[in-house]
């Protein structure tokens, strides 16, 4: 059975320079010494004990031991083996292990010119490629936000009973200079990982108020609403809906405008998820639980949350017809939302019989490309100019 301690009397040597790694160590009680050679002499780097770590630096980048690593009195420590420190790595943010990896070479190419050797010319890892590249990424983004390089599409959602165009959902695209289209999966799971989340929500916020009014302006009677989604750091940032509201009359337009979705992929603090919605509520706006039957999905989002509306994830509904399994779930959604007075979007519909299918299940409205795909809002507005009053075809 391996050995859950290693014990050291003074003097014992733990690790000698050149070895190659495999452990690091915590150290419990006691002190370690780390010496290297430096032209001929021995040179001290640091003196180490309980709650620090010795050798770990060996064990992430792979490489010899740099140094020997000596008890200078009786020690007790606890290995930590290289499947455990990769496990962490792995988990880590691709961020913080390039600019880990980074210090790391920079660590070594310093102690190689104490020793007077050449600092190694190691080409940039997997990891750090990746992280440098989410670092670009970011910059390029914020430098998308200050200069309006993000657009929003549209896709618009049918009112089933009257088969005419009731609203739409914005999604925010970015077409990179270099790279083109970037993948909203990529680029907004990016801006959620740090405060830049804001202000990008901000901007599409902007872009759907100005869009609703520039749809009223053509003509469109009633006035269609744009729902737009935020994220868990949005919800979290202190007057969200006050500016919301204050983008909504300052655009002079009717307060139902402008729908939020909230999905169910995130964890939802349920003390404060209940305190917007009924702050929305106070000022008209609607709210919409996205996604739902997936992620995080479970019924007390609806017991102890007072969505306006639930929206139906597609893997459910496109297969529906063929499924009696998705038809029953979709059917069970329809009849939770009635009970707790909630409008249903079905989204994913790209089939006339799919439509029906919703049409006799009483659904509110449909989504998908049956009904249109993601369009511009000057695509929007010029097919308004030829057919002003149109429904689905």
């Amino acid at each position: 059975m391996k050995h859950l301690r290693v014990q050291l009397q003074p003097g014992e040597v733990l690790f000698r320079e050149g070895d190659d790694p495999g452990t690091a160590y915590l150290i419990e009680a006691g002190s370690v010494e780390v010496r290297t050679r430096q032209r001929g002499h021995d040179v001290v780097l640091s003196l180490l004990g309980p709650g620090e770590l010795v050798g770990e630096m060996a064990v992430i980048d792979d490489s010899p031991r740099t140094a020997t690593a000596t008890a200078t009195s009786a020690c007790t420590l606890f290995p930590i083996d290289r499947q455990q420190i990769a496990e962490r790595l792995a988990a880590t943010d691709p961020i913080i292990r390039s600019l880990l990896e980074g210090q790391l070479k920079r660590y070594r190419g310093a102690l190689a010119a104490l020793q007077g050797k050449e600092p190694a010319a190691d080409a940039p890892s997997a990891w750090e490629q990746l992280g440098i590249g989410k670092i670009r990424l970011e910059s390029q983004l914020r430098e998308a936000l200050a200069s309006r390089q993000l657009e929003l599409s549209y896709q618009p959602l049918s009112h089933i009973a009257s088969s005419q165009i009731a609203g739409y959902e914005a999604l925010v695209r970015w077409n990179h200079p270099e790279r083109g289209p970037v993948s909203p999966a990529e680029f907004v799971a990016l801006a959620e990982e740090t405060s830049l989340i804001v202000p990008v929500g901000e901007y599409v916020i902007d872009t759907a108020c100005e869009a609703i009014a520039a749809l009223i302006a053509a003509g469109h009677v009633p006035a269609p609403f744009v729902a737009v989604n935020v994220s868990a750091r949005q919800l979290s940032h202190p007057g969200l809906i006050e500016r919301i509201v204050a983008r909504v009359d300052a655009a002079s337009l009717p307060r139902g405008s402008l729908k939020l979705e909230i999905t169910e992929s995130q964890v939802l603090d349920y003390t404060h998820v209940a305190a917007i919605i009924d702050l929305c509520h106070v000022h008209g706006i609607r709210v919409a639980l996205d996604d739902f039957g997936t992620g995080y999905s479970h019924l007390c989002h609806l017991h102890r949350l007072p969505f306006d509306t639930l929206k139906v994830d597609q893997s459910f509904s496109r297969h529906m017809l063929e499924d009696k399994r998705s038809m029953a779930i979709v059917e069970t959604i329809v009849q939770l939302g009635r009970a707790v007075s909630a409008e249903i979007v079905v989204e994913g519909i790209e089939s006339q019989a799919q439509l029906e299918a919703l049409r006799r299940l009483g659904c509110d409205y449909a989504q998908g490309y049956l009904v249109g795909r993601p369009r511009s809002l000057d695509q929007i507005l010029a097919v308004d100019r030829d057919r002003p009053a149109q429904g689905l075809v």
